[in-house]
């Protein structure tokens, strides 16, 4: 059922209620109807109208006390008779208009008995019922087991049910097709901030439409900003290189205590550490730099080399190959960072690779004092240094796992740390299905 863009979510509904009201209106027309166009063969009509021919007769005729018995007695299996002094309650029942004219045409005698033909519910058996009124008023109602009847009662019970099944076939149907555009919008919040976001299509109820307008507006705005920043801090980073340069080239040719020449060398080296680092952390994760095989386990190797020949305590498990797909510059500075982390705060590095089904796990452990439990979250995010473990009197911007982070999910994986039970760090990057 296709509505016009235009109708909002509330003309929806009220789509559907008006599409129950009116199939609730014709179901119960045309089961009116067939209650009341309802016969029964003519044999089994001719057979039922004589037995209250002769239930009326004889029933009528017994003394008051005898009628129970004489009404239990003219019963059988398929026609049951009861005698009451009392007129029947009618309730909510269909009343068998032709029927009743089919059994007043066979036995016109039943026209003097008032006769009533009822439809039963299924809760009662959905059997024929009615009644026929005595000379004194007395009352004897009867109830005939007939299967056409049956089918009747069925009849009704689906068309009670069938506007509420209806109802539910199409209102899940007209809130998948006006979710859909919502649930296409709760997907694309989780692109939001990416390198190169794409616009959602405009589509859905005009409340959707405008959400989704919003959205790409926001998601625009936060690109923009985030590209401004950026260029903002590379443009700095960039700019500061140049006066760090000139200091060193005049702190070489000032006359100075050698003691204060080599503080201020060291100072101006950690200051371009610095915004080395910011550079790389404004430049991680970026998806333009093509994926290319690369050997993990060796690159690994090179690292744990490197700090082994500046006489720092590293070592490397692992196979002494695996490749994988992925930027390798990226990997390469993620690998260095938590290598450098462990040998800078613990003094040693264990470097382990991993092949795990289809998925490769990169782990650095230190025995160092790790991080807090309640502030795992809070070392992922940029400029944040932990003052319990790790010093203030050490260098760097608090950009070292940030960097790592960024570059795990730029290669659709993720970094996991925890506190190893016997002291020390433990920090995982897992790559799903990266082995080349």
């Amino acid at each position: 059922m296709k509505l016009p863009l235009r109708v909002g979510l509330a003309g929806r509904l009220l789509a559907i209620v008006l599409v129950v009201v009116v199939t609730d209106f014709v179901l119960n027309t045309v089961l009116f109807d067939r209650s009341n166009t309802f016969a029964l063969r003519d044999d089994d009509a001719a057979r039922m109208a004589e037995h209250l021919v002769i239930a009326h007769r004889l029933i009528g005729r017994t003394p008051l006390e005898d009628r129970p018995a004489v009404a239990r007695e003219l019963s059988t299996e398929r026609f049951a008779l009861v005698w009451s002094p009392y007129p029947p309650l009618d309730g909510h029942r269909s009343e068998l208009v032709a029927l009743r004219r089919q059994f007043l045409a066979l036995e016109p005698e039943l026209k003097r008995a008032n006769l009533h033909m009822q439809l039963m519910p299924l809760s009662d058996n959905g059997d024929i019922g009615g009644s026929i009124a005595l000379p004194d008023r007395s009352v004897v109602s009867f109830r005939a087991h007939n299967r056409a009847a049956w089918t009747l009662n069925v009849g009704r019970l689906l068309g009670l049910a069938l506007p509420s099944l209806l109802l539910v076939v199409l209102a899940w149907l007209l809130l998948r097709a006006t979710l859909r555009p919502l649930r296409m919008l709760v997907r694309a919040t989780s692109d939001v901030g990416s390198a190169n976001p794409s616009p959602l299509a405009e589509e859905g109820q005009g409340e959707v439409r405008h959400l989704i307008r919003a959205f790409n507006a926001m998601q625009d705005r936060i690109h923009q900003l985030l590209q401004s920043n950026s260029q903002t801090m590379l443009a700095i980073g960039h700019d500061l290189r140049t006066p760090l340069a000139r200091l060193e080239l005049r702190i070489d040719g000032a006359p100075l205590d050698p003691e204060l020449r080599e503080g201020m060398a060291h100072d101006l080296h950690e200051m371009r550490d610095l915004l080395v680092s910011l550079q790389t952390y404004v430049e991680s994760g970026d998806d333009k730099v093509p994926a290319e095989r690369v050997d993990l386990a060796a690159m690994a190797q090179t690292q744990v080399d490197n700090a082994c020949d500046q006489g720092r305590s590293a070592i490397y498990i692992g196979p002494p190959s695996l490749t994988i797909v992925a930027r390798p510059v990226w990997i390469r500075r993620a690998l260095s960072n938590l290598i450098e982390n462990a040998l800078r705060y613990a003094g040693n590095a264990r470097v382990l690779v991993a092949r795990d089904g289809a998925a490769v796990e990169l782990t650095v452990e230190d025995d160092g004092p790790g991080i807090p439990e309640d502030r795992m979250i809070e070392v992922l995010r940029p400029f944040i240094r932990l003052d319990t473990a790790r010093t203030r009197d050490t260098a760097g911007m608090g950009l070292g796992l940030p960097i790592v982070e960024r570059a795990a999910r730029a290669e659709g994986g993720t970094l996991s740390l925890s506190n190893l039970p016997s002291g020390g760090l433990r920090a995982t990057i897992r790559l799903p299905h990266a082995v080349a």
